[in-house]
């Protein structure tokens, strides 16, 4: 047998690989399944970024190698959008790293910055990749509880003294990745006081910033004055444009860490192809108000689940923001379970809350990511189902 790096048991097969081989399997056999599972945007792009994409594309001088930094319209378009939003002012050459796809940056950066014997302070539950990314370069993974009796906010002040000494590393995700949870300005100035106090890069996960209801506004650790001194922020087009498949992120802020992740880039990827930077470009620079129009029909979604949880007696909280629903379960099942048993038995599928962390264990994650007519699909099916559920918990 072949031996691999011993750092390679720190990476386990990601749920959704394992997913899809059930999902493929039961597809074979005739089986229709509703996928309620992964935050994929299903809607399109607003055709003028489309269109970007294809008179780019159709240049022939557009077809090598890009530059690690992206363009300097993209960067510039980035710092514009940071402005609009944020009234956050950023120096494009230097506070501005397109990224392929903020996931790539997320895992990258936990390389440059841990190194074995340092801390990575990490929410629970919480996206997988930031303790992944962290274990990978050899640093612990101490968790940060999200306690929903607070709203899914960590406390800081609970940390233990032990690993604060060690830690070179918080991260927050706001609005929140599983669970929808929001916060406000005040939070996230104490959070960059924290982070100060103790030395820590503050990464901030800003995937979700532009998927919001109800007139909610999500704002940037950045615009906490001062914070690009110790803070990172993680953005995308993947949620924000429906442009997941294209790759677009960009992380921001502290001009030295961005310079350190730059350096392993350059060692990693050959940047991206010019004809997505270009239409990244028009996502940013041109007209916006297509959001609202998606946003609602998100809401539409999130209303229509939030309802049928609801009627079943689960008391959900209704997320002011992100792609998800974060249901409590009834009681006598755990997440994979049920998740499992929703799809074998119902051809629904759902993320078990587990998949985050342990703190995730009693929840399911539900994406807004499909057609209203599928998700109403899905939500009578799980109505029809829930009988059965009960009985077996």
């Amino acid at each position: 047998m072949r031996e691999f790096a011993g750092r390679m048991t720190e990476l386990q097969s990601h749920y959704f690989a394992g997913l899809d081989r059930q999902i493929e399997a039961l597809t074979a056999q005739g089986e229709e399944v509703i996928r309620l599972d992964v935050g994929s945007p299903d809607m399109p792009p607003a055709p003028h970024i489309v269109e970007a994409l294809q008179r780019s594309a159709a240049e022939a001088g557009r077809h090598g190698y890009g530059s690690h930094r992206g363009t300097s319209a993209l960067r510039q378009a980035w710092a514009g959008a940071y402005r609009r939003l944020h009234g956050v002012a950023l120096d494009p050459e230097t506070e501005v790293l397109p990224l392929l796809g903020s996931k790539e940056g997320v895992f990258h950066l936990m390389q440059a910055v841990l190194g074995p014997g340092d801390v990575a302070l990490v929410p629970d539950p919480g996206y997988p990749t930031y303790g992944s990314a962290s274990r990978f370069a050899g640093a612990e993974v101490v968790l940060m509880r999200l306690d929903p009796d607070s709203g899914f906010l960590p406390d800081l002040s609970a940390l233990p003294g032990e690993a604060l000494r060690r830690a070179k590393v918080i991260w927050l995700n706001y609005p929140n990745n599983p669970t929808g949870a929001t916060t406000d300005l005040e939070r996230l100035r104490e959070a960059v006081g924290f982070a100060r106090r103790k030395n820590l890069l503050l990464c901030h996960d800003a995937a979700y910033s532009q998927v919001a209801f109800g007139g909610y506004r999500a704002p940037s650790v950045l615009e906490v004055p001062g914070a690009a001194e110790t803070a990172v922020e993680f953005n995308t087009l993947s949620k924000s444009h429906n442009m997941a498949g294209w790759r677009v992120g960009v992380a921001v802020g502290n001009r030295e860490v961005l310079g350190r992740l730059l350096t392993l880039k350059s060692h990693a990827d050959s940047g991206h192809f010019t004809p997505v930077l270009e239409a990244a470009t028009a996502a940013l620079d041109g007209d916006q108000s297509w959001l609202a129009g998606r946003n609602a029909e998100y809401e539409r979604r999130r209303d229509r689940i939030v309802e049928a949880l609801r009627a079943l007696g689960l008391p959900v909280v209704e997320p002011r923001a992100s792609l998800y629903v974060w249901s409590p379960l009834p009681a006598g099942w755990a997440s994979i379970d049920f998740a499992s048993a929703l799809l074998q038995q119902a051809r629904v599928s759902v993320t078990p809350g587990v998949v985050f962390g342990p703190g995730g264990e009693g929840y399911i994650r539900i994406s807004l990511a499909s057609p209203m007519e599928r998700v109403s699909q899905a939500m009578d099916r799980l109505s029809r189902w829930w009988p059965e559920a009960r009985r077996a918990a």
